[in-house]
């Protein structure tokens, strides 16, 4: 049996390979899938993605599939709600950034969509990542993405965050230049 090689921090825990094989790092282009990402993201702050990974569906559930529009009229009393369901991670200021973040989204989309927003920052295109030896044009692209972000309301969006946004939505393509997926991910590329 052949055995496939994928980036270091891909465990064998089987729903990591399954993301890392089929989502991490493809272009993603639909701006409401974006945001979920970006809310995702926000969630792992100070955790590891497998534990975000894990509790995703709770999350899809818990915030009406990422909708924004049905995000904005949640309130404390549901954020409070939330505070109890042990399939999310229960901080306040993260359940409370998912909201914000909705509403931050719905004003840029008043203006274009918010994948336009989000792929403006590289001009469209994929750009490499730290693997190409590329972390000064990716750090400058993390730091002016999460400073205009937060100008536009959102919060949980660090450059941390805002980097490994870009590398799981296709921005920035990090795979491994030994990974099975590096080759297909740089076709993939826009």
């Amino acid at each position: 049996m052949n055995k496939v090689t994928r980036c270091n921090w891909v465990s064998e825990d089987p729903l990591y390979q399954k993301y890392h094989d089929e989502e991490w790092g493809r272009p993603v282009l639909d701006s409401q899938l974006l945001f979920a990402k970006l809310c995702l993201e926000g969630q792992q702050a100070g955790l590891s993605w497998i534990t975000v990974l894990k509790k995703q569906k709770n999350y899809e559930a818990a915030f009406f599939d990422f909708v924004p529009s049905k995000i904005v009229e949640m309130t404390e009393d549901d954020i409070e709600l939330l505070m109890t369901n042990t399939g999310l991670i229960r901080h306040r200021l993260k359940l409370n950034a998912i909201v914000k973040n909705a509403k931050a989204y719905l004003l840029i989309q008043e203006e274009q969509s918010f994948s336009d927003y989000v792929w403006a920052f590289t001009e469209g295109k994929t750009i490499r990542g730290e693997v190409d030896g590329n972390q000064e044009e990716c750090a400058a692209v993390a730091k002016k993405m999460s400073k205009d972000l937060k100008k536009r309301g959102f919060t949980f969006v660090g450059e941390t965050i805002c980097y490994a946004f870009m590398q799981a939505v296709g921005i920035v393509n990090d795979h491994a230049k030994t990974c099975f997926c590096y080759q297909e991910v740089s076709e993939l590329a826009r």
